[in-house]
């Protein structure tokens, strides 16, 4: 009974990764930006807290969220964690290469690590990818873990929610008309603005 489940699997890992494109390489090189309503900088630690109506930027990712706790290691590279206010889900979004689509997501935490550029999204997760406007795939489980590096992404489903199940709204690459609309309890967002809240 295995076999169709890891078989599901390797058709959503396919058909979210499907053509050589992969996230903006420049991505990495570009500095992080960020807005917030308070700031608290602590400088022996290499720590940064930002609350309120938060917006991260670096190159074509946004991230946004009521909270982001930002630490730098000693290379340099920078490491985040993004709540969301209560009852909402933090936000990413990032541009792939190469083609007119887009990765976003939302869950109630985000981690970023940007030596690995890998973003987890935990609790209450949900993964897009966009072509042009167009939602074309759909994954939500408990946990996403999705490196934008290789496009290569994994799903854990919550004993709690959903049987435990991972579910997934998966698009043919050349459909041409808007997909199929989504099956019961697959909620989509129209905009990207902070915190959507559940439905």
């Amino acid at each position: 009974m295995k076999f169709p489940f890891l078989q599901l699997l390797l058709c959503v890992a396919c058909a979210l990764g499907a053509g050589a494109a992969s996230a903006e390489k420049a991505d990495g090189k570009q500095p992080m930006n960020i807005e917030a309503d308070a700031l608290r900088y602590d400088d022996l630690k290499q720590t940064s807290v930002f609350t309120g109506n938060v917006v991260l930027t670096r190159g074509s990712i946004i991230i946004k969220g009521a909270r982001i706790e930002v630490r730098q290691d000693p290379q340099g590279y920078q490491f985040g964690v993004v709540t969301a206010e209560p009852g909402k889900r933090a936000y990413f979004r990032q541009k792939r290469d190469d083609v007119d689509e887009y990765i976003e997501g939302e869950s109630e935490t985000l981690e970023y690590d940007g030596r690995t550029d890998v973003v987890k999204l935990i609790k209450d997760a949900q993964l897009r990818r966009l072509r042009g406007t167009q939602v074309a795939d759909v994954v939500t489980g408990n946990i996403i873990q999705y490196n934008s590096l290789t496009d290569v992404f994994t799903v854990d489903g919550s004993p709690q929610k959903d049987g435990g199940r991972v579910r997934a709204t998966l698009t043919p690459r050349n459909e041409t008309a808007a997909p199929a609309a989504p099956r019961p309890g697959v909620n989509l967002r129209t905009d990207d603005t902070l915190g959507g809240s559940r439905k």
